[in-house]
């Protein structure tokens, strides 16, 4: 096979696994029940007025499936971690003891559980365009290649096609895993 053509669908499947891994890291942040660290992933606290990542302003751990325990390096912020918990509408009402922040999680409503698989529905879609944007993307960049036979190039989209084929399937196998996992009581 032409070596552009290799690099290029080398390139698309690279791109369409790194879709996959993100829906992996978005769905993490959606809660199933059980406490979780992740689920105040992407949180951002006010740091001396710059917004920060909550992960690199203090310990954060579930010491049980319905705790999240935040260890804030500095005591000082333990108010604008409560602030960023409340702004960031995630369903917690976190309580200061003056040294950390507890949240304790709620079991989930079926109202809620329900919402919940819309949120990683719409997650699962986001990410299966992005694998259709790669599939375009490689297909545009195959029909510019020069020094390829139009048989090659042709080839070339099924391979493309056919990778798009798998990870679309990947996605819908890992949202099931997740509805699965959200639903269960």
């Amino acid at each position: 096979m032409n070596e552009d053509l290799k690099f290029i669908i080398d390139s698309a499947k690279e791109a369409m696994d790194n879709a996959i891994t993100h829906l992996g890291k978005r769905l993490l942040t959606i809660r199933a029940g059980k406490a979780s660290p992740a689920m105040l992933q992407g949180l951002m606290v006010d740091y001396y007025g710059s917004p920060t990542p909550l992960s690199q302003v203090a310990n954060v751990v579930a010491p049980d499936g319905r705790t999240i325990s935040i260890q804030p390096w500095e005591k000082s912020i333990i108010q604008e971690i409560e602030k960023a918990i409340i702004n960031g509408n995630l369903g917690f009402n976190p309580m200061n003891n003056g040294e950390s922040v507890i949240i304790n999680v709620p079991p989930l409503t079926e109202e809620r559980r329900k919402e919940l698989v819309k949120q990683a529905k719409a997650e699962a879609e986001d990410a299966k365009v992005g694998v259709r944007n790669d599939r375009k993307n490689a297909n545009n960049d195959i029909k510019k290649v020069d020094s390829a036979s139009e048989d090659e190039k042709a080839n070339a989209e099924v391979d493309i096609q056919k990778l798009t084929d798998i990870h679309i399937k990947k996605i819908e196998e890992v949202l099931a895993n997740k509805e699965t996992e959200i639903m269960t009581v």
